[in-house]
């Protein structure tokens, strides 16, 4: 088995870099309300990860965390750029593919909580939508 390529991230001033191994889990557009607020777009494209796959290696000291050591949204103090989420009680985080400098191979397969999207945007590929939560493999049905 071959060892995932190490990927790089930043945020836009560059105060905060972090690597993350290349071997994310699924990859989705969401559009909860929160992930719009929080990057100021119409959806967070965001790949899922074991949170002990991304390092920080830059800029720690200057995070920025809404939210508790096990479900926060991550951002540079300096920038507000969003880094990443942690989420499920710490296990994972979402990075925010916008962060990544380098090129991963996965891409986004799903737009999840499009019942919640903004009513300005028109979502026009052809990936699965679904009202709420889904991740590969899981039972929720698209919408």
């Amino acid at each position: 088995m071959t060892e995932a390529k190490i990927l790089a991230g930043q945020c836009m001033c560059r105060a905060t870099r972090y690597t993350v191994n290349d071997a994310f889990l699924f990859a989705a557009n969401c559009h909860c309300s929160n992930c719009r607020r929080t990057t100021g777009s119409a959806f967070k494209p965001f790949a899922r990860i074991a949170r002990d796959r991304l390092r920080l290696i830059a800029g720690e000291d200057r995070l920025l965390i809404i939210g508790d050591a096990d479900n926060n949204d991550t951002h540079c103090g300096v920038c507000g750029s969003l880094l990443y989420s942690v989420v499920s009680n710490g296990a994972f985080v979402h990075v925010a593919m916008g962060t990544l400098v380098d090129d991963p191979v996965i891409r986004p397969s799903m737009h999840i909580f499009v019942g919640s999207k903004a009513p300005w945007f028109t979502i026009a590929d052809g990936l699965p939508q679904y009202d709420g939560h889904a991740r590969p493999g899981g039972d929720t049905k698209p919408s």
